[in-house]
């Protein structure tokens, strides 16, 4: 089976899995050619976004070309329990379905911190209200398009509002969704 699928800025981890996040840089190997899109994502994991990750590298096998190695990496035992976890998730595999490695180096855990923030930046912020369809106006949503659209909230203030006083109007925009996103248990609060 040669499945074409390409990965944008969101990446699914199972909770299980969720430990592999402590070691800074983990491999999650999923069946089929991923074609990631942004070299930046972020992980969601249990309906949250935990962390944002760089990837690193993106290897392509066959089902028959993984190692002990690639398993012990992945953090299983053995190239068999690799592969029965592979079954378990995706049902019936051959060896010469493919299989795509992605190694990933984590930024950011994202979770509430003892300043108040959670680590994102006001573009990530801005992304995931939109991808979440957080509730907002017209002209928020406008502002926090205009947002990512820029990468910066110098850019956007002086793009939407020909001055730097904007940046006032942004950040507010951006802490008020910031709050409903953890409202809505998008963005951990602990």
């Amino acid at each position: 089976m040669r499945r074409i699928v390409y990965l944008g800025r969101h990446l699914m981890l199972k909770s299980k899995y969720l430990d592999k996040l402590s070691n800074g840089r983990f491999t999650t190997i999923r069946l089929g050619i991923i074609r990631p899109k942004y070299r930046e994502v972020f992980i969601h994991s249990g309906g949250m976004v935990v962390a944002k990750a760089r990837i690193v590298n993106v290897l392509y096998k066959r089902i028959s070309e993984l190692t002990d190695e690639d398993a012990i990496t992945d953090g299983f035992t053995s190239r068999e329990a690799l592969i029965d976890e592979l079954k378990s998730i995706y049902g019936s595999i051959t060896n010469n379905d493919w299989v795509t490695i992605l190694t990933l180096e984590v930024t950011r855990v994202i979770g509430r911190r003892d300043d108040g923030s959670v680590g994102l930046s006001p573009v990530d912020i801005a992304r995931l209200a939109l991808r979440y369809n957080v509730p907002m106006s017209e002209e928020e949503r406008r502002v926090l398009q205009e947002l990512v659209n820029e990468g910066s909230v110098r850019k956007a203030a002086v793009k939407l509002f020909n001055s730097l006083r904007g940046r006032v109007v942004i950040r507010k925009v951006v802490r008020r969704v910031l709050k409903h996103l953890i409202r809505m248990g998008i963005i951990t609060d602990y």
